[in-house]
């Protein structure tokens, strides 16, 4: 299993300012996964081309199972992510950004500008998230259910999630 974070961040690519989301990624997997996987980190910048052929390489070159991407969703000139992740996919798969607006928008208000989503390329399942580590908390723990069972359907590598760290966000009964 090969698990990919990728920051899509002007500054951050630069080194204006430390990246925190890609961490923030690797930590949260760390925590909900419980089999073995690689974790692989990229900073790029903004940019429509960049993006998407960083994605393409991820699913096409690199075998990514899962691409978790940080950073582009709002609604700056250079944020770019969902266009760029359209353009490689071969499949958008809705609920995940519905999902994750809803659960945002009870944290914050702004989280309506936020138009992350997700998507399928071959075996590779990408998700986009936002930028902030705690925006990253509130949307993984909310559709992270949702991805073993997507990669097992898509033939991707399994995952198998661990129970005591799920089970804090799961609904009382399930």
């Amino acid at each position: 299993m090969k698990i990919v974070a990728v920051t899509i961040s002007d500054r951050a690519s630069k080194g204006e300012y430390e990246d925190k989301s890609g961490p923030a990624l690797e930590d949260w997997c760390r925590k909900a996964i419980a089999s073995d996987f690689e974790m692989i980190r990229r900073v790029i910048p903004d940019g429509m081309e960049t993006v998407r052929d960083t994605l393409i390489e991820l699913c096409d070159e690199e075998n990514a199972d899962l691409v978790l991407t940080t950073g582009g969703t709002g609604p700056s000139p250079r944020d770019l992510t969902p266009e760029a992740m359209r353009e490689v996919i071969t499949m958008e798969l809705p609920g995940f950004g519905e999902l994750m607006r809803r659960v945002s928008l009870e944290e914050v208000p702004t989280a309506i500008l936020s138009r992350q989503t997700a998507g399928v390329r071959g075996t590779t399942l990408i998700v986009n998230v936002p930028g902030k580590p705690a925006a990253i908390d509130t949307c993984l723990k909310a559709v992270f259910p949702a991805i073993p069972y997507c990669l097992d359907l898509i033939g991707a590598g399994r995952i198998e999630a661990n129970e005591d760290f799920i089970k804090a966000f799961r609904p009382k009964g399930a």
